[in-house]
């Protein structure tokens, strides 16, 4: 028998029991479907949990004291970063990095519709926007000539703006008072992703050159300083000179806490990676079931054909070619039923992009060809079973059934 004949024959007997032929495939279909279906959905997961991680700070390295118990007050002050040890890692790793900043927070009072509230005013430079992804919304962000002159200029967060001058647009030009004195508002801005006020900025914050806010607070304190790296495998090695340049510059008692983001986003990487593994293996299974019913409608099909069987032996049909039909029939079943499922896999992620914008969704075509790949095994393997036992009736056994 050739291969074209067992096709014909396949489809002929598929096709005589069309209801459950489509209900059998129907379970490959749904496995198939959500092997792809999984994987996409964990590649979505993963790259949104990177984009929001890097979002917070590209290559970023970050530096704070650690205050201990030992020490005093007059070693803690003297401890704290300063405005020079920011200076002096631009300058000692201007090759390896492409800025680093640095913020001093103090609070104030401001009159918001009527009542008095705390808000946090921070000093940073013209760097910071860049270390921090910020967003500029409406004006302009610092420059340098605002850091070195010591403009009085502020910038304020998307919500303060909101609160006090009812939008981004109408807050620039407008004057307000911090810590008594009066700030021309310049910009307003907002973090490109949202921290939650995990990070130094918070909903109402005003943002005023670092040279400025220095005459606010008693001791000068950088708390954090951040370093944009230059390149990713550069970012631990600038961790540890970032150590030994404060280290050098303030006395051996004292202790920074010197970190970056890769410990984050690799721990972010392996939970996704393990997740998809779980996923993965969870369709493996609903693809197993669905041989497992394969296998279950092809030995009762073999029954149930046992005089059919018994006729084409009689005729001259051999046992590789009744083994051939019937692991055809198996194998166009799972086949079939994977094409489908492999259809409505890559159809539904794609068609998310017609209601949602500025969304998008990868799809892995390594998953696509394993999803293929495992329907045919899932037809061949399956299969066998029923096709060996159609095979091995005895001829004169097969033509006596009813």
């Amino acid at each position: 028998m050739r291969i074209g004949e067992a096709l014909s024959f396949s489809i002929q007997a598929l096709r005589s029991n069309p209801v459950r032929s489509f209900l059998t495939g129907l379970g490959m279909v749904i496995g198939t479907a959500s092997v792809i279906l999984v994987v996409t959905i964990s590649l979505t997961s993963q790259n949104y949990i990177l984009e929001q991680i890097e979002g917070v700070g590209s290559n970023m390295v970050f530096a704070q004291y650690e205050v201990g118990s030992q020490q005093t007050a007059a070693q803690v002050d003297a401890d704290f970063i300063k405005i020079a040890d920011v200076e002096a890692v631009r300058e000692q790793l201007a090759d390896r990095i492409v800025a680093a900043t640095g913020i001093a927070v103090n609070f104030d009072k401001m009159l918001i519709n009527g009542k008095e509230e705390d808000i946090s005013v921070e000093g940073s430079d013209e760097y910071y926007k860049s270390v921090r992804n910020l967003v500029v919304l409406a004006g302009r962000f610092l420059v340098p000539s605002d850091v070195s002159l010591r403009q009085h200029v502020a910038l304020l967060t998307d919500k303060l703006a909101l609160r006090l001058f009812g939008s981004q647009m109408s807050a620039i030009g407008e004057v307000i008072k911090v810590h008594g004195l009066q700030f021309t508002v310049v910009g307003t801005f907002k973090e490109k992703v949202e921290s939650f006020g995990q990070s130094e900025l918070n909903k109402e914050t005003v943002l005023i050159p670092i040279t400025v806010q220095r005459y606010f607070s008693r001791v000068e304190r950088i708390d954090p300083l951040y370093v944009q790296v230059r390149a990713p495998e550069q970012v631990e090695p600038v961790t540890g000179m970032v150590a030994k340049i404060l280290a050098s510059r303030h006395r051996s008692g004292a202790h920074y806490k010197v970190e970056n983001l890769t410990a984050i986003l690799n721990a972010a990487k392996s939970i996704a990676l393990v997740l998809s593994l779980v996923l993965v293996l969870v369709s493996t299974i609903a693809l197993a079931i669905s041989g497992i019913g394969i296998m279950n409608i092809m030995l009762v099909t073999v029954t149930e054909r046992t005089r059919e069987i018994g006729l084409r032996m009689a005729v001259g049909a051999s046992r590789r070619e009744i083994l051939l039909q019937f692991l055809t029939e198996a194998i166009l079943l799972s086949l079939g039923g994977g094409i489908v499922g492999i259809l409505v896999g890559v159809a539904l992620p794609l068609s998310v992009r017609f209601f949602v914008d500025n969304v998008n969704i990868p799809l892995s075509w390594v998953s696509i060809s394993v999803a293929f790949s495992v329907s045919c095994a899932v037809g061949l393997v399956f299969g066998m079973l029923p096709a060996n036992r159609a095979s091995k009736l005895n001829p004169t056994e097969a033509l006596r059934r009813e």
